[in-house]
């Protein structure tokens, strides 16, 4: 039995981690650096331990340090959120031959479904649409890379097998760029990721950003809650996103379910999950999965009244899904922003104390943020300090119930990029739906 909870995390995701371990009578250890002393969970945990100072490396990233504060506090299970560790098949093999429950897949899946290449390669034998591509890493050769950018036709885009967050990737619009683009990627590759293996794919033009969130028990059983549309992003990182996709049809809808819950069963996949593709002209393209909690997980959690998190804990406690496929209904609709201590045109970080925080509320809204006012924002860390989530019985009202919100809510001491938001929402293009993931960039004139 999961008794006490480890959270090997930092800022929302660790308060929203301790929030569901209390609503099911777990006690909470959080661990922390020494510029986080005074995170919001910190103050809330039942026990608190310092595990290093400042630098992600030295406290976040820090494996011993992690399990030495498992061990000392007695603790069952360690729930590494998303981002640091979440995705380190190394930390999740050591968590678990440490003694300790791992709350997310078993290791080997997250070296398969982590390797873009290799989950690539898992989705096209279980019958998942790829992107038309290399396949597998690029080798040194360059006539054979030419001859791979040839068949594919460009433009073409080079990709980390190891990259996340935006990072590792390269568009090539022409043969003559192709050997240089390879080159810098695979040492961009190297230094962010240890990882130098690149491979390419064909770069579509106008794509929308589509993704399936899924949850997965030990005993084989695998549901699909429905799908997540994050086509506004800059740079690659996500600014809106909303469930469900607009203009997605049920058989479209189902066919991908049919054919997500195969690939997942035959990896025996076990916890949440998603998976991103990208979606041109009615077709589906599979492109990644991230094997953990995402950031916009709560929009998925109001259309459809299931508590991710909280299910989380329980998969990894044994406990069987308490419900099938045909029990899930997407009700309603949800649309998150993710609100950033940023400068709105710069996009600069602003950090620093925090003189004000009035969260909004009213009907449909619900703030995650380990804000508070007189909370000082480090500058060490990622900018993320809330998601504000509006859910309405359609998508019109909310989006009215975003504009409300956004209206309403007061930080101040520091920049955030609300006003970037409250510009996206008065766009008539975003209130029509269906935008591209370069739609946002064009906007800004970043493209």
């Amino acid at each position: 039995m999961i008794d006490k909870v480890l959270i090997a995390n930092r800022g929302e995701i660790a308060l929203r981690i301790l929030r569901a371990c209390r609503e099911l009578g777990i006690k909470t250890v959080a661990v922390h650096s020494t510029a986080d002393r005074n995170l919001k969970h910190v103050l809330l945990a039942d026990e608190t331990v310092c595990i290093g100072p400042p630098a992600s490396k030295d406290s976040y990233l820090n494996m011993p340090a992690l399990i030495a504060a498992a061990e000392v506090t007695d603790s069952v299970a360690i729930h590494p959120g998303y981002g640091f560790l979440s995705e380190n098949a190394d930390f999740a093999e050591r968590v678990e031959k440490s003694g300790f429950v791992w709350i997310g897949p078993k290791a080997e899946t997250i070296r398969i479904m982590g390797d873009k290449v290799s989950a690539i390669r898992t989705m096209k034998e279980a019958g998942v649409p790829c992107v038309p591509g290399s396949g597998d890493p690029l080798g040194p050769d360059a006539d054979t890379n030419r001859a791979i950018g040839k068949k594919i036709g460009y433009p073409v885009i080079i990709k980390a097998s190891g990259g996340g967050g935006g990072r590792g990737m390269r568009v090539v619009h022409s043969e003559a760029a192709l050997l240089n683009s390879i080159n810098v990627t695979k040492a961009e590759a190297l230094a962010a990721f240890s990882n130098d293996q690149v491979y390419m794919e064909k770069f579509l033009e106008r794509p929308r950003h589509i993704e399936f969130q899924i949850v997965a028990d030990h005993h084989g059983h695998v549901v699909v809650l429905g799908e997540r549309d994050c086509s506004l992003q800059r740079r690659h990182q996500k600014v809106v996103e909303e469930a469900p996709a607009p203009g997605i049809t049920q058989r479209q809808r189902e066919d991908m379910t049919a054919s997500i819950t195969r690939a997942l069963t035959a990896v025996g996949y076990r916890g949440a999950g998603t998976l991103e593709f990208l979606y041109e002209d009615g077709n589906f393209y599979f492109i990644e999965m991230n094997t953990r909690i995402q950031v916009e997980h709560p929009v998925t959690e109001l259309v459809t009244g299931i508590d991710l998190v909280k299910l989380q804990i329980r998969i990894a406690g044994g406990e069987k899904l308490p419900f099938r496929q045909e029990d899930i209904e997407i009700r309603g609709h949800a649309i998150e922003c993710r609100i950033n201590a940023e400068d709105p045109k710069t996009f600069m970080p602003s950090p620093g104390p925090v003189r004000l925080w009035h969260p909004p509320g009213g009907p449909g809204i619900r703030v995650d943020s380990h804000l508070y006012t007189g909370y000082a924002v480090p500058p060490y860390y990622d900018s993320l300090i809330a998601k504000i989530i509006a859910y309405g019985e359609d998508r019109d009202t909310a989006i009215a119930r975003m504009r409300n919100a956004l209206s309403e809510m007061v930080v101040e001491g520091i920049k955030t990029n609300a006003p970037l938001h409250q510009e996206i929402f008065g766009h008539s293009a975003f209130r029509q739906g269906g935008l591209d993931i370069h739609y946002l960039e064009r906007r800004l004139g970043l493209k």
